[in-house]
């Protein structure tokens, strides 16, 4: 007997062909594996595309003239088939070429993206509220080039303070599974990005090979070694120009002798306290209770005064004093 489908048996079929191709098995990761690189290297990673999103604000914001918002979400070291198990399908993904280093990396961005952009270049708003799940156009995917064009020239710009790397599209696909550029057990660098536009929200992804990266670790450590270094000596100046105008309290103390809580509730009208303080002793200056000078007490015309012989050291100037440096002036 021969009978035709309804088209609810025939979206059943696809609908179980979908379900078994996500129930494909994990692929075990090993994290003692040698092409995994160190956590200081993915947060200097992390740092380098916090600087790539806020260039990318401004880019995307001029080229599609329209208000968005770019925010890093994370970075991780994934298999490659988590990555592109993570991924939705269809979707717009292209290769990356890597030059001058071998291996390639993935930029994909999400069809929730692709479809608005398309529509704003083309004139729209791309507020239409309608989700489209379909492959891309080859007319679509020559539309959304100069879109690329952009992203890749910020990406190349965040990594010019760590290297040159030239980020090429070599080739583009709607299907994650089908872009075999890395083995499916391989490490990959996964950051992940969220565009705003509007009220239409998706996700960039850019993936690299974690032996790539490994491979540029000597040029990672050069460029945190030399921001750290810059980066204290303009931190330090930056804190002391917006302190120069704090207001401080300066205490100067005559302390004498100590009394017991029951000699003080003892006090009455009439007793006579003596603080015991030779005039030739050293006051200690507190600066927000902190000791900071010693003083001399000295008169200025028909006031008391202190006149400062002593620094005593900071934490910074702490290093200095184990080298024999630590007094800062003398004795008038």
């Amino acid at each position: 007997m021969s009978r035709q489908l309804s088209q609810q048996e025939i979206d059943a079929v696809f609908q179980n062909m979908q379900d078994r191709r996500r129930e494909t098995p994990a692929v075990k990761f090993d994290f003692r594996r040698p092409d995994r690189i160190p956590k200081s290297q993915v947060r200097a990673i992390h740092l380098l595309h916090d600087t790539f999103v806020r260039n990318l604000v401004s880019s995307l914001s001029a080229y599609l003239r329209s208000y968005l918002t770019v925010n890093l979400v994370s970075v991780e070291q994934l298999s490659y088939a988590e990555f592109l198990d993570g991924l939705p399908s269809p979707t717009c993904m292209v290769s990356l070429g890597l030059s001058p280093y071998d291996g390639n990396g993935v930029l994909e961005l999400n069809p929730s993206l692709v479809f608005p952009i398309l529509e704003m270049l083309l004139g729209g708003t791309g507020r239409s509220s309608a989700s489209i799940q379909r492959d891309i156009t080859e007319i679509e995917q020559k539309l959304l080039d100069g879109l690329f064009r952009i992203v890749l020239h910020d990406l190349r710009e965040a990594w010019k303070g760590v290297t040159a790397v030239d980020f090429t599209i070599e080739a583009m696909e709607t299907e994650p599974q089908l872009l075999h550029i890395l083995a499916p057990n391989e490490a990959v660098v996964a950051i992940a990005i969220e565009v705003r536009i509007g009220e239409t929200v998706g996700m960039m992804n850019i993936a690299m090979p974690s032996i790539v990266i490994k491979m540029m670790r000597q040029k990672f450590d050069q460029q945190w070694s030399v921001r750290k270094t810059h980066a204290s000596v303009a931190e330090q100046a930056r804190v002391l120009r917006l302190l120069r105008g704090s207001s401080l309290r300066l205490e100067a103390r005559l302390e004498g002798p100590t009394l017991s809580v029951g000699d003080l509730l003892e006090l009455r009208e009439g007793h006579l306290l003596t603080f015991d303080f030779p005039v030739e002793r050293p006051l200690e200056l507190k600066v927000n209770g902190e000791r900071k000078f010693r003083a001399q007490i000295v008169a200025a015309g028909k006031k008391r005064a202190c006149l400062i012989d002593h620094v005593y050291p900071t934490a910074f100037q702490g290093r200095m004093s184990e080298e024999g440096e630590g007094s800062v002036g003398g004795a008038p």
